[in-house]
């Protein structure tokens, strides 16, 4: 697809969703501009765009209206602040494809605001996948900060942490946490982070307009045991216990309860953002990361979610 087709396509895709947005939802030009992040004559333009390319009949004649009706169904049952869902392939087995796309565009909303943000990120293979879509942008009034630590097991850099590259890309001041992801005791990990380099670190964190995290699964190919952070051991020990998935390290049960002890009592990472005061948007989609996810927003671990339509389904139906 050549960048013309491919423009047109987003373009269409955006109409739809205003269209969606005005004539399915019932929502105004006003809202519609304040929900995806653009000007009213936008908002109009683009409801406009949906009427004259036929989109809007009935219903919205797009593939976008049911993620969109699975999106606010999600919303609504787990009582989110927010909820994308983007079309599944069913040829692909990819947990990036889509769900990272929208994520970079989600990230991207926040950081097109004039207003100064403070944004958390997490790590993960979607995340890392996301950020680097970004399109380079010079954004100096926000400040983005790591949630965990960027040091692997080896003392090279975590290559799943994406801080430096997401600051490189849009310039924006950026505060890394320079710690190992998993020290190797809790007196090491306590005596870490009450460094005094640290302290401004965990409360800026603590205070993030904006989150976003992976949610790795604890299957036999669970990222923290590839990626060398806990040995098969102690993923055995973990999956003994009833750990099913981990955002930002920290591993939980199926119905979310971090597990005590073990390795969450060694995890470097800073405390995800209150759900009450912040938005923490989990980026995840697929079958093995399916009882994490529901766990996670049943919960409350998260309040924002981006997944796929195969995925959103099956939430719903649990």
């Amino acid at each position: 697809m050549n960048a013309r087709q491919d423009s047109t396509s987003t373009r269409r895709d955006e109409a739809a969703r205003a269209g969606w947005l005005y004539y399915v939802a019932g929502n105004t030009q006003d809202q519609i501009a304040a929900k995806l992040g653009i000007s009213r004559q936008t908002a109009q333009r683009l409801v406009s765009l949906a009427m004259s390319e036929g989109l809007i009949r009935v219903r919205v004649d797009h593939p976008i209206a049911n993620c969109m009706d699975l999106a606010e169904r999600l919303r609504t049952r787990f009582s989110l602040a927010m909820a994308e869902v983007v079309p599944s392939d069913p040829g692909s087995s990819s947990t990036t494809t889509g769900v990272a796309e929208a994520a970079a565009a989600e990230i991207e909303r926040w950081l097109r605001k004039p207003e100064p943000v403070v944004l958390a990120i997490g790590t993960g293979r979607t995340l890392k996948t996301a950020i680097e879509q970004l399109p380079p942008m010079e954004c100096p009034q926000h400040k983005v900060v790591s949630l965990t630590g960027n040091i692997s097991p080896d003392g090279s850099a975590a290559f799943y942490n994406v801080i430096f590259t997401m600051a490189d890309r849009i310039k924006a001041r950026s505060f890394p946490m320079p710690l190992p992801v998993i020290a190797s005791s809790r007196q090491e990990r306590d005596a870490l982070l009450a460094q005094p380099m640290i302290q401004p670190t965990l409360e800026l964190a603590a205070r993030a307009d904006v989150a976003f995290v992976g949610i790795g699964d604890l299957g036999p190919k669970a990222p923290l045991y590839e990626d060398g952070f806990i040995s098969e051991s102690e993923l055995k020990e973990l999956q003994k216990a009833g750990a099913i998935a981990e955002i930002i390290g920290r591993v939980y049960d199926r119905e979310g309860r971090l597990i005590e002890n073990m390795t969450n009592e060694r995890v470097a990472s800073a405390p995800l953002p209150s759900r009450e005061k912040s938005l923490v948007v989990a980026l995840a989609m697929g079958e093995r990361k399916l009882p994490g996810i529901l766990a996670a927003v049943r919960r409350h671990l998260v309040n924002g979610l981006i997944t796929d339509e195969r995925t959103a389904e099956a939430l719903l139906a649990a």
